[in-house]
């Protein structure tokens, strides 16, 4: 495994009074990511082990469809009328959307008063501060009554700091492609070794479909763990049925209505966590998995209606997207092959260290028109040159925006004064998609 380094620090990411502490904490260790345990452990110990004090855990890895997945899982937990604790990353707007409590987002206040008891108790010791997050989520988590736990990986799975937890009731792997290689490499079947990492001894571990070297490698580290292995495909299937879906495993089968979240990859995500749920031993009604009509997830084919709406033309669509890598952009083509009824005109900015051509091929034979675009204040931002170029090199032509309200404002000025219907895709990064719900005045829910 590559261990990587990164030391540039997100000014852009932490804001008001948690990244006055933010701030302060990423003096303590020169790298913002550094793969490792050990550190997170010792000051666990000095917090009293609040990892050992958790509720039912489900844990989740994967490089594409985390986040979905964590949604859905909350969605039908909540739909059973079960307390929810959530933590994922990163967030869009607030780094308060890491961390749901009982089914509410954490205060900036609690956060804060969190944050600092730890950096008391850490006293200058070398940390990251992704490994503090973590130790701030498990304190909170330890303190606040609830019935379920949904926590995601940040990265990789085996020494990613959500893995000191000692078991769970469930594991959860999402569909593996190539993502952070300067940590993880760039061979599947070794990353897919990192991500299994989180399976635990004796607990089942859900899987969704992968190449066959992934699966293999997934497959040894469940048996080594004797873990038993449920596969999307094999053990539990979903299917589309009428306007909904149907859902089967060896307890029985399901119909359940369409997903709130859009794209056919959703129903996979979807099966991921009801599969998980059925298996975690929480005893829910059949009924609660109808929670998956009800889930939502900011940045994941989400419309747009707010302030960058306002002087489109009429009947046109705004959509953001978040997904940033060779995977998302082949799951995000086969929901575009589906919208060639209207002109479709992309958005993309990404983020500087990833794969443009990779997520954009895919793309590029739906797309009436692109746009590079890089906002001021989005963190690593890919130069506009550089996508123009990989544009080119995968095939397609693309322009500059030069930023999203000058994109959309070509669009308008090209549209004419009786343009038919037509939709907009901003996509290409999360970081993209926080400054675009910023400029939209959204709220991530």
């Amino acid at each position: 495994m590559a261990t990587g380094q990164q030391t540039s620090t997100p000014q852009g990411e932490f804001h008001g009074r948690t990244g006055e502490v933010v701030r302060r904490l990423q003096e303590l260790h020169p790298k913002l990511i550094d793969l490792s345990l050990d550190r997170l452990k010792v000051l666990l110990a000095r917090l009293g082990h609040p990892e050992r004090s958790l509720p039912p855990t489900i844990h989740v890895a994967g490089t594409n469809g985390k986040g979905s997945t964590c949604a859905n899982l909350r969605a039908i937990g909540e739909a059973a009328g079960l307390k929810v604790h959530v933590m994922t990353s990163p967030h869009l707007l607030s780094v308060t959307e890491r961390f749901r409590l009982a089914g509410h987002l954490v205060s900036e206040g609690q956060l804060v008063a969190t944050l600092e008891e730890i950096e008391q108790i850490n006293d200058g010791a070398p940390i990251t501060v992704f490994e503090v997050l973590t130790a701030a989520g498990f304190l909170l988590f330890s303190r606040v009554p609830a019935d379920l736990l949904i926590l995601e990986v940040g990265l990789g799975g085996r020494f990613d700091a959500t893995n000191v937890i000692p078991t769970a009731r469930a594991c959860v792997i999402t569909s593996i492609s190539l993502d952070h290689q300067g940590f993880l490499g760039d061979d599947l079947a070794g990353i897919a070794r990192e991500k299994a990492g989180i399976i635990k001894q004796n607990v089942p571990v859900f899987v969704a479909p992968q190449t066959d070297d992934v699966m293999t490698a997934i497959r040894d580290c469940a048996n080594a763990h004797e873990a038993p292995l449920y596969r999307l495909g094999h053990e539990f299937t979903i299917a589309p049925q009428g306007d909904g879906l149907l859902y089967q495993d060896e307890t029985g089968t399901l119909t359940l209505p369409a997903p709130a979240l859009h794209g056919p990859h959703q129903a996979q995500n979807s099966a991921l966590a009801i599969a998980a749920l059925r298996h975690a031993g929480l005893d829910l009604p059949d009924t609660a998995f109808a929670g998956i009509a009800r889930t939502c997830w900011p940045a994941r084919l989400q419309p747009l209606h707010g302030t960058l709406t306002h002087d489109l033309p009429s009947g046109w669509e705004l959509i953001l997207d978040g997904g940033h890598n060779p995977g998302a952009g082949t799951a995000l083509a086969e929901v575009l092959r589906t919208w060639q009824d209207q002109p479709l005109h992309l958005i993309v900015g990404l983020k500087d260290s990833k794969d443009v051509q990779g997520f954009l091929r895919p793309l590029i034979p739906y797309a009436t028109t692109i746009q590079a675009v890089a906002e001021e204040g989005q963190h690593l931002a890919m130069p506009v040159q550089t996508i123009l170029d990989a544009a080119q090199a995968a095939g397609g032509t693309a322009r500059p925006g030069p930023d999203i309200r000058t994109a959309l404002k070509h669009l308008r000025d090209e549209a004419g004064t009786h343009p038919a219907p037509a939709r907009i895709l901003i996509c290409g990064s999360l970081y993209l998609a926080g400054c675009a719900l910023a400029l939209d005045g959204a709220t991530p829910c």
